[in-house]
């Protein structure tokens, strides 16, 4: 590289840059004026006037009436146009897939749900590409369409998208993303489901103030997403989190994952159902019994059920002890399925903490279930793609504009 190429690519980065905190400033303020917008990014009026009027080209955001004047001409309003475009946040759990349309701040304006039991790879695939079809099919028109498609699954998920291993599924070594890419020739994003919970609750949830945030997605399994110092922890090769697979009960059950003794296998959904089948309770209806039908006899008084969930809660409450004396977190956050039933949860659960966590750690100590019920992951997948589009957007227009 040349100086005079060198020159340019700096000039690239700072715009890019500077582009991206103008952006970043009108989401987070709108409406605001272009003066504010100079004064707090800290860039003279000319430069984001300029970049401005690049956003505005991109319509990502538009102007409203005049403003309040503070002396002088009223200003004219900058607003965050969330409706530029939309994205796809799909969760996909060992019994259900969730999908969502969000706008580009990640309201929801449509969601389809299916439920199933022991699919194949090829039969949830196919109910993916039907899911993904149908909120296709029903986004409004926009200016830039689908920008992306984000997708959280129950499983271990490596940098660069792949499944290595997702054991509630018995999927091994797949490449969605690359399925995903061909099909849709849209961005594509997978990300493991506890991490897109975890960030789904600190950009829309119960976690939005706060900087240290472990999430437990208790579902069919369990799996755990941290938010440390503010930004999504996933270690050196994307595989953090796995905490659901760690030994609370030495030489205890095989898991699925191949270890003995692991705490899903006590405080998840499916332990809850395994327990129930061996002491023969069975659902009003005759059929198989689920979570809804437990919480329906709970919700009756069954005392035998609802010892369950009590015991459930305990567990939960033993791992959430070991994962709090790990990483000293501001809050706990408990989502998916599980959370439906914190009525009979909470109380064993927050029990065991307190008896067992170590005194200092449970010092400015929130425990919660999740604000978002079921929708943590989907509205984190979703809030994935809306980042990429829009940080590659900065990209993109700034290299044509420079």
């Amino acid at each position: 590289m040349n100086i005079g190429e060198n020159k340019t690519w700096n000039h690239h980065v700072v715009k890019e840059g500077n582009k991206s905190l103008v952006l970043k400033k009108i989401i987070n303020h709108s409406p605001i004026s272009r003066a504010a917008v100079a004064q707090e990014v800290g860039l003279n009026k000319g430069t984001v006037s300029s970049l401005v009027n690049d956003l505005l080209d991109d319509q990502l955001i538009y102007e409203s009436g005049p403003g309040k004047s503070s002396g002088g001409r009223r200003p004219v309003m900058l607003l965050f146009n969330e409706k530029a475009g939309y994205s796809i946040g799909i969760d996909i759990g060992v019994n259900y897939l969730l999908g969502v349309l969000t706008d580009l701040n990640g309201n929801i304006c449509i969601e389809k749900e299916v439920t199933f039991k022991n699919l194949s790879y090829e039969e949830i695939e196919k109910q993916l590409f039907n899911t993904i079809d149908s909120l296709t099919d029903s986004a409004p028109p926009s200016p830039h369409g689908i920008i992306g498609i984000g997708v959280g699954v129950p499983g271990i998920v490596d940098n660069n998208g792949e499944i290595l291993l997702a054991p509630n599924l018995k999927w091994k070594n797949l490449n969605l993303k690359l399925v995903l890419e061909n099909r849709y020739q849209l961005p594509i994003i997978i990300e493991n489901e506890a991490n897109a919970g975890a960030y789904g609750e600190k950009r829309f949830g119960a976690g939005k103030d706060s900087e240290h945030i472990i999430y437990v997605s208790a579902g069919i399994g369990i799996g755990v997403g941290l938010i440390l110092n503010g930004a999504l922890y996933k270690g050196s090769n994307g595989f953090s989190g796995e905490l659901g697979h760690m030994t609370i009960q030495v030489n205890g059950p095989t898991c699925r994952c191949g270890n003995k003794g692991c705490w899903e296998l006590f405080a998840s959904e499916q332990a809850l159902l395994t327990a129930a089948e061996k002491m023969k309770i069975v659902s009003h209806s005759g059929k198989e019994m689920e979570l809804s039908d437990l919480m329906a006899l709970a919700e009756q008084g069954d005392p035998k059920v609802i010892a369950l969930f009590e015991q459930a809660g305990d567990y939960l409450g033993v791992g959430i002890n070991n994962i709090i004396n790990s990483f000293n977190p501001q809050q706990v956050i408990i989502g998916n399925r599980m959370a439906s039933s914190s009525k009979w949860l909470t109380k064993t659960l927050t029990d065991r903490v307190s008896n067992q966590a170590l005194w200092f750690q449970q010092n400015d100590l929130t425990i919660c279930f999740s604000e978002l019920s079921t929708f943590s992951s989907a509205l984190g997948a979703s809030a994935f793609s809306i980042e990429n589009f829009l940080n590659v957007s900065m990209q993109q227009k700034t290299s044509l504009k420079a």
